[in-house]
């Protein structure tokens, strides 16, 4: 077994030291006066990342519970909803509408393929409208990343509301809340954001309150009024992970120091470099090879090489942690991240394990080419 890891999959990802520094800090009670100037730094500094003048709701949860509000709270069950799906989290969107009854016009594309707008457009036109839209940012489970500013405007004119997965891609690229009217956008504190798993995120627009007014679905612990009443005056509905949210609030400050426009163009650069390492090896991207795909990196798996057990020696001989391929995809392709907390030479060090695991797998392969040409191209190539 390695010594030193490497964490290189889209989440979790790696967490600054200033965090753990943090969060490492002793237990403070969530009602104290202790906390409450941290909760509210927090609240705001999401608005922030979110450029949004609404709420956004924290709730101690993954990112999928954070899916599961939208719906509780946007739906009643027979609610008819469209799932935009091209992958394993778009598939996740249309299992939780099903779960509370709506009835699911579900899209779904190959896996690896860029939704489109106009597809949206055509469907709801051809069905009469909808309820709500839930599409997904980036597809982690393909690299593909949908573009969500034109999905909203195809569902604002069909008068639906649009819900957004935007659990890896906030604060990696672009993401207007406001300018773009997304109703509802879904974040996690374990991806871009740069801290551990356990919170969810959840923003909620004008027209999103005045649907839940109406709204019939169950909810209780998802409910967003509760939590907005809560946190109007600091007081959460029910008990923050503290520590998290102590460490979510130093990160933030963090990215927002630098700025987001900062983050987006490292992530653009960061994503440049690894699929040009890739490629120089010889090995076949299964990622869009474009600038949108900022957050994860996903590669099809060279024969005869078993894709399972390339992970498994990677990480333990190497220690350098990359992530499978899902559903259909397991064993076909591995991902690598590259949001958050990370910088070229975490890119070059994953692609150096790469290049030796899979040789020694019996990969053919370009050696000793990739670590160049990732360095190059992440310094020689401006946004």
């Amino acid at each position: 077994m390695a010594e030193k890891r490497y964490l290189m999959t889209p989440g979790p990802t790696p967490v600054p030291p200033e965090v753990l520094a943090a969060m490492a800090l002793p237990i403070v009670h969530h009602r104290s006066p202790d906390f409450r100037p941290t909760y509210r730094q927090c609240l705001d500094r999401l608005k922030e990342v979110y450029r949004t003048q609404g709420e956004v709701l924290l709730y101690t949860a993954s990112g999928t519970a954070g899916l599961e509000s939208v719906v509780a709270n946007l739906t009643s069950p027979g609610d008819r909803v469209v799932v935009v799906s091209a992958g394993y989290f778009g598939e996740r969107w249309a299992q939780i509408a099903e779960v509370y009854g709506c009835e699911v016009e579900h899209m779904r594309y190959e896996w690896g393929e860029a939704p489109a707008a106009d597809d949206l457009a055509a469907r709801l036109s051809e069905i009469g409208g909808a309820t709500a839209v839930l599409v997904t940012q980036s597809e982690t489970s393909t690299g593909v990343v949908a573009d969500v500013r034109a999905f909203a405007a195809v569902t604002k004119e069909a008068g639906a509301l649009i819900g957004v997965d935007a659990i890896s891609s906030l604060g990696a690229i672009p993401c207007e809340t406001d300018e773009w009217s997304l109703d509802s956008v879904v974040s996690g504190s374990q991806k871009a954001l740069m801290a551990p798993p356990g919170l969810s995120t959840v923003s909620v627009s004008d027209a999103a309150w005045k649907a839940r007014d109406r709204a019939s679905a169950p909810r209780f612990y998802l409910d967003w009024e509760r939590t907005r009443v809560a946190q109007e005056s600091l007081d959460a509905a029910f008990t923050p992970a503290v520590s998290i949210v102590i460490g979510l609030n130093v990160a933030l400050g963090l990215i927002l120091e630098k700025g987001l426009e900062a983050a987006f163009e490292r992530h653009v650069r960061l994503g440049r470099a690894c699929r040009e390492g890739i490629k120089a090896m010889g090995l076949e991207l299964f990622s869009p090879d474009e600038d949108t795909s900022a957050v994860v990196t996903a590669v099809r798996v060279p024969e005869p090489v078993d894709g399972t057990q390339f992970l498994l020696d990677l990480r333990d001989r190497m220690g350098i942690t990359l992530a499978p391929g899902q559903g259909p995809l397991k064993g076909k392709v591995f991902r690598i991240g590259h949001i958050g907390f990370f910088d070229v030479f975490d890119i070059t060090t994953a692609l150096a394990g790469i290049e030796l695991a899979l040789a020694e797998a019996g990969a053919d392969l370009e050696r000793g080419v990739a670590v160049t040409r990732a360095l190059e191209t992440y310094e020689h190539q401006p946004v």
